[in-house]
């Protein structure tokens, strides 16, 4: 299956940086733009699932894969500079807000240092046209509101590993200001996406990746707070948003800035209402409320405005939640039955992008 049709026309034979290609969202992105016909260069940590998405469908084999720490700059800068790329992914992070309490220093180091490291090493690259760093919905500080939080709201995330995220993006605030407000030749956005689902995520404590291994044990699932509201969306739509987001502002500065990616469901879905889409559309699956008082502290209600993004970049979301819950579920079953992933994985991404 060759190209992926007018859609991403653009990015055929563009330079493209990727850091953090190893994990769940890089892998995706990665593939998509291999599919493409652009010439990726990924730097990223080794997976830290096992399996992986990176390794069943074989990201390394049409990438430039470089395995280093986003905390390391000089080693950083060296492969930045060597690559030479036109457009720069920001993915790497440690992206769990529960190990984010158990490692709150790892998380700083990677998600606040990783972005200085990161915009530090694009200063020194003149080939870079633009750059999408990639936070989180999770990056504003949280009121419990029942309307979408908007670009203009205060950031301050509670946990560490939101708190992390909203430094990620007052660090590239100041870097564009202090660095790249004059420089009409290059333009940093961040982009601020809701909870993602998809086919490849082995993360532990993620709600669909649990769903998954507990209805392949055929034991219970267990939901520790079934009634949090959340915009959950499937991979493909937040990635067609950063994809869009750095093409727009690669020819016109204009279209620097931050924006929220969501769904269109009227302020996302609650875990419960998540869990039983996942049990109808798997089959001979059950879910138990494991509520408990001790767990770390979690939002629980998460709201987006993403009308910046629709209106300025012409976005829009193409799958409702249950169509997104059944595009894991079949990528999921195609795994499991040894069929040939690969081949389905570019499949689901030709259909979602020619559609």
């Amino acid at each position: 299956m060759e190209g992926l049709g007018v859609m991403l026309d653009f990015y055929k034979n563009k330079k493209v940086f990727i850091t953090g290609h190893t994990g769940f969202k890089g892998s995706w992105l990665t593939k998509i733009l291999t599919m493409s016909g652009a010439e990726v260069t990924g730097f990223s940590q080794l997976p830290n699932t096992n399996p992986s998405l990176f390794d069943i469908i074989n990201i390394k084999e049409n990438t430039n894969s470089i395995i280093g720490d986003i905390r390391d700059l000089e080693s950083l800068k060296k492969e930045l500079c060597n690559s030479k790329p036109d457009i720069v992914f920001h993915l790497a992070a440690q992206p769990l807000v529960r190990e984010s309490y158990r490692n709150p220093v790892y998380t700083y180091e990677t998600n606040v240092m990783g972005t200085v490291n990161l915009l530090e090493a694009i200063r020194n690259c003149e080939s870079i046209r633009s750059v999408v760093n990639i936070t989180t919905d999770k990056v504003y500080k949280n009121n419990e509101w029942d309307w979408g939080y908007r670009e203009i709201d205060n950031l301050n995330g509670f946990d560490p590993y939101s708190n992390s995220k909203s430094c990620s993006e007052l660090v590239t605030s100041s870097y564009i200001n202090s660095f790249f407000k004059d420089n009409l030749n290059i333009a940093i956005s961040t982009a601020r996406a809701g909870n993602v689902i998809g086919g490849g995520d082995f993360a532990e404590d993620r709600i669909l990746p649990d769903c998954v291994r507990a209805a392949i044990r055929e034991d219970d699932i267990v939901v520790r707070n079934p009634n949090s509201i959340r915009p959950y969306q499937h991979v493909f739509e937040a990635l067609l948003a950063y994809l869009l987001i750095a093409e727009k502002q690669y020819t016109d500065k204009f279209f620097e800035g931050s924006y929220n990616i969501g769904p269109n469901e009227e302020g996302g879905v609650t875990t419960a209402e998540l869990a039983d889409m996942f049990c109808n559309s798997w089959g001979n699956a059950t879910w138990i409320n494991k509520s408990e008082s001790n767990y770390s502290h979690e939002a629980n209600v998460l709201r987006l405005d993403c009308s910046k993004l629709k209106n300025k970049i012409g976005w829009k979301s193409k799958l409702s939640i249950k169509e997104a819950i059944d595009l894991t579920i079949k990528w999921t079953q195609c795994y499991y039955s040894n069929s040939d992933i690969n081949k389905f994985t570019e499949k689901q991404i030709f259909d979602y992008f020619n559609d």
